[in-house]
């Protein structure tokens, strides 16, 4: 007597040259349906109105809105203000890129060596960054007050000449930097702190039995293997920088004296909600994703080349 067996079929989909169950892919599609509404709803389609209102004369007073062409393009091309918030945003960024990157990277080697009170100052140099951006302006508006700020009273404590701060042209933007690296400096300071706590100790005590001196170490063994957390430092960065809007918000409204703080998304958001132009402010947010887009990119060109692996 033959043994019915029942045969079980199983259906089978092939996508970009795989063979998938059926049953699989329909997890996956109810798994990923409200990942894919939400990326559609909250980033393609804003990009998308984004572009079509940069090329349109769309004012948010009247309500009007009509195709235009290029016209906002070759208005920013020959706005001056437009101009200056790009020099200052590329001004600003790469001194921020500069001194915190590099005074990070030193309270970091700092930390990893033996030090005493190390876990209290990690904590310290870390809290400004869990401090939201408008709170943590308006008190530095008290620092740089010209007549009871700390900071000018520190320089007439020690005979220096006082400063206007955030009330003068020529130091208005350098005083918002100085607030944005107390900011953020805590925040690559542990992304380099967790990178030199992953160098091997081996690697080290091989080079000191060499007789590699602490220089010939830092330079040899601890940067080279911090490259890709260099490389993440500054990628971050760039975004970051060129994305900076509260705090210049609060404390140098409308762009500062002579409009010496404003920065490409100061200048986004005046056009939008302060003149209406909408449509000219898309053109300026369409400008702002290219330079970004192509900083990064060539940060990342010049990133790739041979990774150096622990393993």
């Amino acid at each position: 007597m033959k043994e019915n067996k029942s045969v079980l079929r199983i259906h089978r989909v092939t996508i970009l040259g795989k063979r998938y169950e059926s049953a699989q892919v329909q997890a996956a599609v109810v798994l990923l349906l409200p990942t894919l509404v939400a990326i559609i709803l909250l980033f393609i389609a804003p990009v998308v109105q984004v572009v079509a209102y940069s090329f349109t004369n769309y004012n948010l007073t009247t309500g009007m809105k009509s195709y235009n062409g290029l016209a906002n393009y070759e208005y920013l091309f020959t706005d001056d203000r437009f101009f200056k918030a790009i020099r200052n945003t590329f001004s600003f960024a790469a001194l921020k890129l500069v001194i915190d990157t590099s005074l990070a990277l030193a309270i970091a080697l700092m930390l990893d060596s033996a030090i005493p009170l190390k876990k209290y100052l990690r904590s310290a140099y870390f809290a400004p960054v869990v401090v939201p951006v408008v709170a943590s302006s308006l008190i530095w508006i008290w620092f740089f007050d010209p007549g009871i700020g700390p900071f000018n009273q520190i320089l007439t404590a020690l005979g220096l000449p006082t400063s206007q701060w955030l009330y003068h042209e020529s130091t208005a933007l350098l005083s918002i930097l100085m607030f944005s690296i107390w900011k953020g400096l805590g925040y690559n300071v542990v992304l380099f702190l967790a990178g030199l706590q992953n160098i091997p100790n081996s690697y080290i005590e091989a080079a000191q039995v060499d007789g590699a001196k602490p220089h010939q170490v830092l330079f040899m063994i601890k940067l080279p293997l911090l490259r890709p957390i260099i490389s993440f430092v500054l990628m971050i960065g760039i975004i970051n920088t060129f994305k900076v809007f509260a705090e210049v918000n609060v404390m140098t409204p409308k762009g500062g004296p002579l409009y010496s703080t404003a920065l490409m998304v100061n200048y986004i958001y005046d056009t939008a909600f302060t003149s209406g132009k909408m449509g000219r402010a898309c053109s300026a947010s369409i400008i702002l994703f290219i330079i970004i887009f192509v900083l990064t990119l060539v940060q990342t060109k010049l990133d790739a080349r041979k990774s150096i692996s622990l393993e």
